[in-house]
């Protein structure tokens, strides 16, 4: 008997806490402090996360006093583990650390103090509250600068300027300005701003399923996803490639992170499509392509979903619902891309003897599985996220303490449950921050009306059309997601371009799904790509190369935005009322997804150049101008496009055949 390859054993694979560290914007900046220090953030971190839990499980406490201790928490964590420049220590906080620490108490522990007392006073400030409200202001644009970056603050900053400067500002963006008195209240002491909706969902869903993510890292639910794929799709053509595909995608859809999923599946999947015959900064792309596509599918979504559920009033199981069918045609279109590669370069899978048996996987880990199930059922149930969330956890850390006991190798106890506690408290730290400086930019949207001035700008330079609309938002959406984590480019563009589609007509949740699907593509745009960096290191490949070829196989899922946008039915939604959303049978898709089917075909076909065999110029040709028109989802662009896709293959075909010797 041949012996089985397990691509986890492979003597390849790499440290993911090293490359983490190095490509990982949210890990490759904190500090690891030791001794007494250590401890002391190792035990906020467990005290974040076990308060989280403990409201998650038996009620969250009043809106405004859940959210500021969330802020507490995030802010000293981030405070005490990022350093405020790369010359700053890597090992222990300075003392300026602590003293912004403890001003953050000061600054959000009165409003979780004061809390009837601010309720009274309507919004109006006093001198105090005026103080605190440009401290608050200042922390939160500093503790976001060092945790998520540069990029997102500049932005807040530019919105409150234009809060103050409105009547400054030309034509359609003017407006009448308000006071400097009005904007910090505004940001500080109203649900409007810092406190506002990102930061209430932060402190809530999305804090839960970061903690549930930790628990299944601990319980190594990534091995088990990557030994599964790779006993699925090892054997076919595109081999260890198609796995990266499939292994991300099941990481991704708990990982909500696009560059830590390139990272943890990368290290083994990478160097095996390297051996396999893979060009390095293929490998590398295929892998960033696959990870970031786990933004977009369910159940995490990256987090945006829940922050979503708050904007639309739609309920999470709703939204997980109407993202299903597009995040399938994602990797979809990436696994066509894959295959017609490896077919291109005449590679082979792995001979299915000497691949591991997925009926020993699953029998050995797959109760693994269970907690994922529970949550789908909890969600099914109508129970709250934060409720499933918190049921996941338990029987999740149950499993892994039964599973260790009964395989006696002490793989999980006490140690990693308060481990995982650690992490998660760690691991919110990046989303807290964003939300939290997010919610002033919502907030001067909201304060000034922009988001319907920008609506009514895009639309202009749209001339009212549709295509052109949706063509600038994407463009929008991708520039901007290229330096603003998945949570904070999607709170942007809600406010920003959805209004703008809403005018078009287009359908509610369709119109979100499009901004979040571009904005998440921008994580393998250049110049850019921080997921397509990341599997460039690990590839050792070029990373503007590995950027631009992530780009490319990404580039056939494009089409399914556009579709769903178009036409609803690729989300199953009916119609829309209120909060309320009508869906149609699953049935009803079926023509819209045979439509994306042949659409990503025809692209994926032209930028490959390969169908059956080398396409000719005019079958390139021929392919792209059918794709582009299947963006109009009529039944004449659908039969041209079936056409055209038949045509060519059939064309390839009688030329492989007359190819052969006889």
């Amino acid at each position: 008997m041949t012996k089985e390859t397990r691509i986890t054993e492979s003597e390849d694979a790499m440290d993911v806490d090293q490359l983490l560290e190095e490509y990982d914007l949210d890990t490759s900046k904190l500090r690891k402090p030791t001794g007494n220090i250590g401890k002391i953030i190792a035990l906020i971190a467990i005290l974040f996360s076990v308060f989280q839990f403990l409201t998650a499980g038996f009620g969250t406490l009043l809106s405004i006093k859940q959210r500021s201790l969330h802020v507490i928490f995030a802010f000293v964590l981030g405070f005490l583990l990022f350093p405020a420049t790369s010359k700053s220590s890597k090992t222990k906080p300075s003392i300026l650390d602590f003293i912004l620490s403890g001003l953050t108490v000061v600054v959000f522990g009165y409003l979780f103090v004061f809390v009837e007392q601010i309720a009274n006073k309507g919004g109006n400030a006093n001198t105090l509250d005026m103080i605190l409200g440009i401290g608050a202001i200042l922390i939160t644009l500093e503790v976001t600068r060092r945790a998520v970056g540069p990029e997102l603050p500049i932005v807040a900053i530019i919105f409150l300027a234009y809060a103050k400067l409105g009547p400054y500002m030309p034509g359609i963006l003017g407006h009448r300005g308000y006071t400097f008195e009005r904007i910090v209240s505004h940001m500080y002491l109203t649900l409007e701003g810092i406190m506002g909706i990102p930061l209430g969902v932060s402190a809530t869903f999305v804090f839960m399923f970061i903690l549930f993510g930790a628990f299944l890292d601990k319980t190594g639910v990534g091995k088990f996803f990557i030994d599964l794929a790779f006993a699925m799709t090892g054997h076919t053509k595109s081999g260890p490639a198609m796995t990266a595909v499939v292994a991300s995608g099941l990481m991704g859809s708990i990982s909500g992170s696009s560059v830590a999923n390139t990272v943890t599946t990368g290290a083994f999947t990478i160097p095996l499509m390297k051996k396999t015959g893979y060009e390095p900064h293929f490998a590398g792309a295929v892998e960033a392509t696959a990870s970031t596509g786990g933004q977009i599918m369910p159940p995490v979504m990256g987090a945006a979903a829940f922050i979503m559920a708050e904007f639309t009033g739609i309920s999470y199981l709703n939204i997980v619902i109407c993202a299903a069918i597009p995040a399938l045609l994602y990797y979809f279109a990436v696994g066509v891309m894959v295959h017609l590669e490896a077919s291109k370069l005449g590679l082979e899978g792995i001979p299915k003897e000497q691949l591991p048996k997925m009926g020993k996987i699953l029998r050995a880990e797959g109760y693994l599985l269970i907690p994922l199930a529970t949550i789908i059922i909890l969600l099914v149930m109508q129970y709250t996220p934060t409720r499933a969330a918190f049921a996941a956890i338990l029987i999740s850390g149950f499993i892994a303490i039964a599973a260790s006991l009964i395989k006696k190798d002490k793989s999980f106890g006490i140690k990693e449950i308060f481990a995982a506690f650690e992490s998660g408290g760690k691991g919110a730290v990046g989303v807290a921050c964003a939300c939290a400086c997010a919610g002033m930019v919502v907030g001067v949207v909201t304060l000034t009306g922009l988001g319907l001035r920008m609506a009514e700008l895009i639309v202009t330079l749209a001339a009212g059309r549709l295509l052109p609309t949706l063509f600038l938002t994407m463009i929008a959406s991708i520039i901007l997601g290229m330096g603003l984590p998945t949570t904070a480019k999607y709170i942007v563009l809600a406010t920003m371009a959805v209004p703008a589609l809403i005018q078009l007509e287009v359908n509610l949740m369709a119109a979100h799904l499009f901004i979040l699907y571009f904005g998440v593509v921008a994580d393998i745009t250049p110049p850019v790509a921080l997921a397509a960096y990341a599997g460039a290191g690990i590839a050792g490949a070029n990373s503007m190369k590995t950027g631009f070829q992530a780009l490319k196989l990404a580039s056939a899922a494009f089409i399914v935005p556009y579709i769903l946008a178009i036409n609803p039915d690729l989300i199953l939604v009916k119609e829309i009322v209120g909060t309320t959303v009508e869906f149609l049978p699953i049935y009803s898709a079926i023509p819209m997804i045979i439509t994306a089917l042949i659409g990503i075909l025809c692209l994926a076909g032209a930028l490959e150049g390969y169908l059956v065999t080398f396409s000719k110029w005019y079958e390139r040709v021929i392919l792209g101008v059918a794709a582009i028109l299947l963006l109009d989802p009529s039944l004449l662009t659908d039969a041209f496009g079936l056409v055209a896709l038949v045509g060519v293959y059939a064309l390839q075909k009688v030329r492989v055949r007359n190819q052969q010797p006889a």
